[in-house]
C-alpha cells in the first residue's frame, strides 16, 4: 500500500500546525502570556507564548508539517516499492 503524498502532507501539516496553535493557547490559559524564549522559539523564528506567537507557530507548523509529511511519504512509498509492498 502506498501513501497519497498530498493528503499525507496536508494531514501532517494540519496536525503539527494545529497542535502547536492549541498547545500555545493551553499554556497561555494556564500560565499567562510570556515573552520568555522557548525551545520551539529557537527553531521557529518569531514564535513566543503570545496570541501573535500562536499564529506565527501555526504558520511555521503548517509549513514544517507539510514538508516533513511529504518527505516521510516519499520515503515510505520508495521503500514500499523496493520491498514489494
Amino acid at each position: 500500500m502506498r501513501l497519497n503524498l498530498p493528503a499525507f502532507a496536508a494531514t501532517c501539516a494540519l496536525l503539527w500546525g494545529g497542535g502547536l496553535f492549541v498547545l500555545t493557547w493551553w499554556v497561555i490559559a494556564i500560565q499567562g502570556v510570556q515573552n520568555d524564549p522557548t525551545v520551539i522559539g529557537s527553531v521557529y523564528l518569531g514564535y513566543r507564548l503570545t496570541p501573535l506567537g500562536s499564529v506565527i507557530g501555526l504558520v511555521w507548523g503548517l509549513v514544517d508539517g507539510a514538508i516533513g509529511g511529504a518527505l516521510f511519504a516519499v520515503l515510505y512509498n520508495w521503500l514500499a516499492g523496493r520491498l514489494g509492498g
